[in-house]
Order: C-alpha cells, then sequence, then structure tokens
C-alpha cells in the first residue's frame, strides 16, 4: 500500500460526506476504463442463461 493512500485511509473521517463522495468520484473515473473483451462476453452468456431460465420458468 502506498503511503498516500496510507494517509487518506487515517485521515478519511476526517472528511465530509460532500469530500469523501468527491474523492470516492475521482478514484472511480481515474480508474481504467479499458473494457476487457472476455469478461464482457461472459457477462453476455450469463446474462442469456439467466434469461432463458426465467423464460421457462425456472428459478437457478
Amino acid at each position: 500500500m502506498s503511503d498516500a493512500l496510507k494517509v487518506m485511509l487515517e485521515n478519511i473521517e476526517q472528511l465530509s460526506t460532500k469530500e469523501k463522495s468527491l474523492a470516492a468520484h475521482c478514484l472511480l473515473t481515474a480508474m481504467d476504463t479499458k473494457i476487457d473483451s472476455d469478461v464482457e462476453s461472459e457477462w453476455v452468456k450469463l446474462a442469456e442463461a439467466r434469461r432463458a431460465r426465467v423464460w421457462c420458468g425456472k428459478k437457478h
């Protein structure tokens, strides 16, 4: 864990709700936004399988 993250976590309770929200927003937007096509295709397969089970009346 980096020193910067340690400092942030140690002081997070001192932040207001608005500041925490802004920090969360900044962290999320700074993340890599590259889409992993393998993961994307697996989600599609899972969604299609679940939809088929719903149409057949099966719960799982």
